[in-house]
């Protein structure tokens, strides 16, 4: 082996040892950083959920006479939850069910009208197509609660309010989620495959049943969990449009039975507030757990079909 060629094999090496030479203190740095904002945020999110479930165990009397994030004298939860359940005549299985017509109409509806929309949009060309698109951005930057007193006014003009009706039929638009619903099938679905489906004869119901939906699954889904969970909390539309307790969501029940600890002849009932509050959530949690693990395999199958 000559001079020169000893002299780049020796650099060869030199250069390899450089770049296997692991990074020092800044990455450990960076590292422990990540760890404590992490660890901050799993504190602020799981400590208000600990909070509730120590809390739904213990008497009236135990909320107010032990520490606030450990379990009292006696635990009470499962005659806390019989207790709720059965509180003036089961009340708050009534307002179950409404919270779950609620969202299984509104957002589910939601969610289809948003599909459609967004797809069509996103899909096809027609007049005004811009101006829908500002229009559309323009919904997205309103908050509801701005539309709450409007839209009473006019449910109340057509005798729809203190109805279920006047909690789904708003329930039913969703701007952001037609907005996120377009901005993915631009991606999504490459028109292509659009075009192929007509020369060979697919109507375009058939197309989008048979094809577009299932590329714009991981959207749908995600449309659909933020539906479901803004239906599943809304409290000012149903507060200012239902008087009627029988058609009570959760979030205004609850809120009812809060209210009983203030006033003449009050009758708190906190440890019922908190145990409701603790079952009102679990529909919530089961719907994400189910529905994240189609969002995840979809946006996994789209990630790798790219």
């Amino acid at each position: 082996m000559s001079t020169l060629t000893r002299a780049e094999a020796r650099n060869g090496r030199a250069n390899r040892h450089v770049r296997s030479k692991p990074k020092g203190r800044p990455g450990t740095q960076k590292s422990i950083a990540l760890t404590v904002l992490m660890a901050a945020f799993l504190i602020y999110t799981v400590l208000p959920l600990l909070w509730l479930v120590i809390n739904a165990s213990k008497t009236q009397a135990d909320l107010f006479d032990s520490f606030g994030l450990w379990f009292g004298d006696s635990f009470a939860l499962f005659s806390n939850i019989q207790d709720t359940l059965t509180y003036r005549d089961g009340i708050f299985l009534r307002w179950l069910g409404n919270t779950l017509i609620y969202v299984v109409v509104g957002a589910g509806g939601a969610t289809l009208l948003a599909t459609l929309a967004g797809y069509g949009l996103a899909k096809f060309r027609f007049p005004g197509r811009g101006a829908v698109f500002s229009i559309v951005l323009g919904a997205v930057a309103v908050p509801g609660t701005a539309l709450a007193v409007p839209t009473f006014l006019m449910f109340s003009k057509m005798n729809l309010t203190n109805t279920p009706w006047a909690v789904i039929i708003p329930s039913l638009i969703s701007p952001f989620g037609l907005y996120l619903m377009w901005v993915f099938a631009v991606e999504a679905i490459p028109t292509e495959i659009l075009e192929a489906a007509r020369v060979d004869g697919a109507g375009e119901l058939r197309t989008f049943f048979t094809i577009s939906i299932r590329l714009l699954a991981p959207g749908i889904v995600t449309v659909l969990l933020f539906t479901t969970v803004a239906t599943w909390n809304n409290y000012f539309l149903p507060l200012i449009m239902l008087s009627d307790s029988d058609w009570y969501p959760l979030t205004v029940g609850l809120n009812q039975w809060n209210s009983q600890a203030t006033g003449a002849g009050a009758q708190p009932i906190f440890n019922l507030v908190l145990t409701g509050s603790l079952l009102s959530i679990i529909p919530i949690v089961v719907a994400f757990l189910v529905l994240q693990r189609q969002w995840q395999s979809g946006l996994s199958a789209g990630s790798v079909k790219a």
